[in-house]
């Protein structure tokens, strides 16, 4: 079959056309016919090598997120059938192949059935970021009706589902930016008050919509520097969500101020297979949110095809992206 593989860590230029063996159909699994996936920072951190653990064998197919069809059923599959629309955050780390293929052996304890009124590129943007923000929201934070949340990126991959998600749980959502564009997308998602970060300080904004008392959620999709504003954006007994923590901090707010902080890392039940089923659930949940018609996902408005792979890396890391990076599969 057609693929886009690496033989090594590298710039986005490693990415090489090769025609490779098809994946062979093992029990529990499906075999998909991929239609279309997405960029994750993670994808251009395996690429680059910055995260060796988690990175699949060389040569290597990259990139978890996939929609597409099924045209092979394994042994013991009761869930899907030939033919049936499927997506899912289903490989390209290691031990898996990725969706950078024309097929991709996957677990269906990874899959849900693609929502109706999604297409295929649409679909292919939502597993990965959505079941972060799930995984975040509902799971670590339990967010409830009525409170307030500070969500730091509107228009970032997990920023703009986080919106959405909160929105439908009946929270009060704030959010940051750092253009008009973006603060607008934000209000359009369904934020009820948005931020230029750029013009406001984290202190000025607390006081002017929380009367300093701060908020009683906020999620921090970007790290750094940033978690350190989370900290300070935080209410009393407040909680903070991360999903980019790999930094020092010093941790006296959370401690003058009680904070629970929770940090998410989806890739690790992707990692640890007895886990997977947990990650189908959720999908199978916003597939329900999103044909409810309360979520959808942000495609930045540049659609790239999987021989064009090495642009797309280009073209995330140049941060210039606005909403998700979606590539279709015209092979």
């Amino acid at each position: 079959m057609k693929s886009q593989i690496i033989q090594s860590f590298g710039e986005p230029s490693v990415f090489q056309y090769k025609e490779i063996s098809k994946p062979e159909l093992k029990p529990g699994h499906v075999l998909i016919q991929v239609k279309a996936t997405s960029v994750n920072p993670i994808d251009t951190k395996v690429r680059a090598g910055a995260v060796p653990a988690v990175a699949p064998e060389f040569p290597a197919v990259l990139h978890g997120d996939v929609a597409g069809l099924v045209s092979a059923v394994g042994e013991g599959v009761t869930e899907f059938n030939i033919g049936d629309e499927v997506f899912g955050c289903a490989g390209g780390f290691k031990g898996t192949g990725g969706a950078l293929a024309e097929f991709m052996l996957a677990d269906v304890d990874l899959l849900a059935h693609k929502p109706k009124n999604l297409t295929m590129e649409e679909a292919a943007a939502l597993p990965l970021v959505a079941i972060t923000a799930w995984e975040a929201l509902f799971n670590r934070a339990r967010l409830t009706p009525g409170q307030d949340i500070l969500i730091h990126a509107a228009t970032g991959g997990v920023g703009h589902i986080a919106i959405q998600l909160a929105k439908w749980r009946g929270a009060t959502v704030y959010t940051t930016a750092s253009s008009q564009e973006k603060l607008e997308i934000g209000t359009r998602l369904g934020a009820d008050v948005t931020i230029n970060y750029r013009e406001e300080s984290v202190q000025d904004y607390v006081q002017k919509y929380t009367d300093g008392k701060g908020f009683d959620v906020v999620f921090d999709t970007v790290g750094g520097e940033n978690l350190d504003r989370s900290f300070e954006a935080a209410a009393v007994h407040g909680t903070i969500i991360a999903i980019a923590a790999r930094s020092t901090h010093d941790l006296s707010p959370v401690h003058s101020k009680g904070l629970s902080l929770h940090v998410t890392f989806m890739l690790l039940k992707i990692l640890n297979k007895d886990l997977h089923k947990h990650y189908g659930e959720i999908l199978k949940k916003v597939a329900r949110v999103v044909e409810e018609g309360k979520l959808r996902p942000l495609l930045d408005s540049n659609i790239f095809t999987f021989d064009e792979v090495s642009k797309a890396h280009e073209y995330m890391e140049s941060g210039k992206a606005i909403g998700k990076i979606v590539l279709k599969n015209s092979w």
